[in-house]
């Protein structure tokens, strides 16, 4: 059993779309990151970067004791090696889709989240940080653009984690500044992995837990999501 601790975010979305792909057994433990459950003791203990999502696996591929692991892309190359699914065996193939896994980690994720901050949340609007990070999605939108041009998929002809990673960040598009028309090879591939039954059941998932709280509007919120300092020891 998976136990997905567990909010409606981005990188919360890409684990629930592998679960529902790949029909593993899972148990969702909401974390609410508006009321601060992210920094409560039993969940640093598993993510101590207080940031969603994380997994306890009950029954791990060593067959050990519980395995806890935190951050979006080791939970989604863990599962998918566990499951055999979303990611070739082949060396070249694998890594190709681990490239790409990557790329959204550690460039399309940040990005566009300092877009949102910039853009929607952050009490000042300042016209070089909107600008330096809509422009950089921009730019990461053209890049994913030319690579699915002649693909079904980012890796090729087979839907795999690297997919799932990238789709949710390119949710809220129209918040990011972005039309997708402008990129028609990414429209078409996010059209399909939204018409997907697995993807409107963890997309579902999300919906039956989040709250109405308003980020731009909950001064307690924000302090929590962004008034974080270094820990104190």
């Amino acid at each position: 059993m998976i136990q997905l601790h567990y909010w409606p975010t981005p990188n919360g979305h890409k684990i629930t779309l592998f679960l529902e792909e790949s029909g593993i057994p899972y148990q969702v433990i909401p974390v609410n990151i508006g009321k601060g459950d992210q920094f409560k003791p039993e969940f640093l203990k598993i993510s101590p970067n207080n940031r969603m999502p994380a997994i306890v696996d009950t029954d791990p591929l060593d067959g050990g004791e519980p395995l806890g692991i935190f951050e979006s892309g080791a939970i989604l190359q863990y599962l998918a090696e566990k499951t055999g699914k979303f990611l070739p065996a082949t060396l070249r193939d694998r890594f190709v889709v681990l490239e790409w896994l990557f790329w959204q980690v550690g460039g399309l994720g940040p990005m566009a989240g300092q877009n949102h901050h910039f853009g929607r949340y952050a009490p000042d609007k300042i016209s070089y940080a909107i600008d330096r990070y809509v422009n950089e999605t921009r730019r990461l939108y053209g890049v994913l653009d030319h690579r699915l041009e002649g693909r079904h998929f980012i890796a090729g002809d087979d839907y795999t984690i690297a997919d799932m990673a990238a789709y949710p960040w390119i949710v809220p598009h129209q918040a990011q500044g972005m039309e997708l028309e402008q990129f028609s090879n990414l429209k078409r591939w996010f059209d399909h992995i939204h018409g997907r039954e697995a993807t409107r059941r963890a997309y579902a998932v999300g919906d039956s837990i989040k709250d109405q709280v308003d980020i731009t509007k909950d001064e307690e919120a924000r302090k929590l999501l962004f008034g974080q300092g270094a820990p104190k020891h």
